[in-house]
């Protein structure tokens, strides 16, 4: 998790749209088990973390580390890479939408399933050639996402080197986490500040790019031109728009 910096510049408001989302979360325990000790590698500010288990998280960043709630798990400075963690020290390893930001993802994920008996990884997968056509944000709008995951492990890469199976998530239209895809049937929503700034992909393709996104997808809201392109979606309660689950 070489991305303490990225975290340490969007998270100061990451918690003003980052939140667990309760169905997703009930996927994510399910996964978990029976697992009694669960390290969260990558854990940000704790959302996802099951309350009624212990928890030892990890994160880099201070910014996350410092919006982490009071009665939320300790929380230990590190990366998914190392974790100072002998072997089945964990009944089971967590991470949440934190993976594509590691420096090394295969082997971070080869050290969760050392550390632990159960790894549960939610993501998502972009290694399907089509991916990026699923989502209008990125079709029309974020063409440039597709370069920032040049080089990176798909998805079966990411399953194979820990022996996971691939379960898909569905978003529902009212996801309570802000995360890139969440607004998929709310486009409004891409105008906030706040939205926005809760998400790594606007900083990381830089404010050239994310304001030529927003002033075009406010245009297209305004003309009905985004109704017209994505009638489809309106009667939809949850999308498909590649999130995963690796389990382990």
């Amino acid at each position: 998790m070489s991305n303490a910096p990225l975290y340490d510049t969007i998270g100061a408001t990451y918690t003003v749209t980052r939140r667990t989302e309760p169905r997703i979360a009930a996927r994510i325990w399910a996964a978990l088990g029976d697992a009694r000790t669960i390290l969260n590698v990558g854990a940000g500010t704790g959302s996802y973390e099951p309350s009624d288990r212990y928890v030892l998280a990890v994160e880099p960043s201070a910014v996350m580390r410092s919006q982490r709630l009071p009665d939320a798990a300790p929380c230990l400075v590190g990366s998914a890479e190392s974790p100072p963690f002998d072997d089945q020290s964990f009944d089971a390893a967590m991470a949440v939408a934190s993976v594509h930001h590691w420096q090394d993802p295969i082997a971070g994920l080869r050290e969760m399933r050392r550390v632990a008996r159960r790894v549960v990884v939610f993501t998502h997968d972009t290694s399907d050639a089509g991916w990026r056509h699923r989502f209008w944000l990125t079709r029309d709008y974020l063409p440039e996402v597709a370069d920032l995951l040049a080089g990176r492990p798909s998805l079966i890469e990411l399953a194979r080197a820990i022996g996971a199976r691939i379960e898909p998530v569905l978003i529902p239209w009212d996801c309570a986490d802000g995360f890139f895809e969440a607004y998929w049937r709310r486009p409004e929503a891409y105008l906030d500040e706040n939205v926005r700034r809760g998400v790594s992909v606007w900083a990381r393709v830089g404010p050239a790019v994310e304001q030529r996104a927003v002033h075009s997808l406010r245009d297209d809201l305004a003309s009905g031109r985004w109704a017209e392109r994505n009638q489809d979606l309106v009667d939809l309660d949850a999308a498909e728009l590649g999130l995963r689950l690796l389990i382990a």
